[in-house]
C-alpha cells in the first residue's frame, strides 16, 4: 500500500478548514486513508480525528492508502498539501 510523508507548509496547520479539504478528497476515492503523526493514526474520514493531531505548520504526517484508488487519493492529497490546502499562506 502506498505512503507518503507529507509537510504541512501552510501558516495556520491541519486547521478546521484543510482537515475538510483532507476529508473531501479521502471521501472522493476508494480507499482508505489514514493519517500518522507522533505514532498517533487517524482517519482521513474523520474530520474530527484530523483535528485531534494538532498538526501544525512545519509538521510531518504519513498518509498511507489502501484500495483501488489508493495511488489517485494519494497523488491529490500531496497536491492539496504542496498548495497549502489551497490557502494564500
Amino acid at each position: 500500500m502506498p505512503t507518503q510523508q507529507l509537510s504541512i507548509i501552510n501558516k495556520l496547520g491541519l486547521h478546521a478548514r484543510a482537515a475538510a479539504k483532507v476529508v473531501a478528497v479521502a471521501s472522493r476515492h476508494d480507499a482508505a486513508i489514514r493519517l500518522r503523526m507522533d505514532g498517533r493514526e487517524v482517519d482521513g474520514r474523520n474530520i474530527m480525528a484530523l483535528l485531534m493531531l494538532a498538526a501544525g505548520k512545519g509538521s510531518t504526517v504519513e498518509v498511507e492508502a489502501e484500495g483501488p484508488e489508493a495511488a489517485l487519493a494519494l497523488s491529490e492529497l500531496e497536491a492539496l498539501f504542496a498548495r497549502r490546502f489551497d490557502e494564500d499562506e
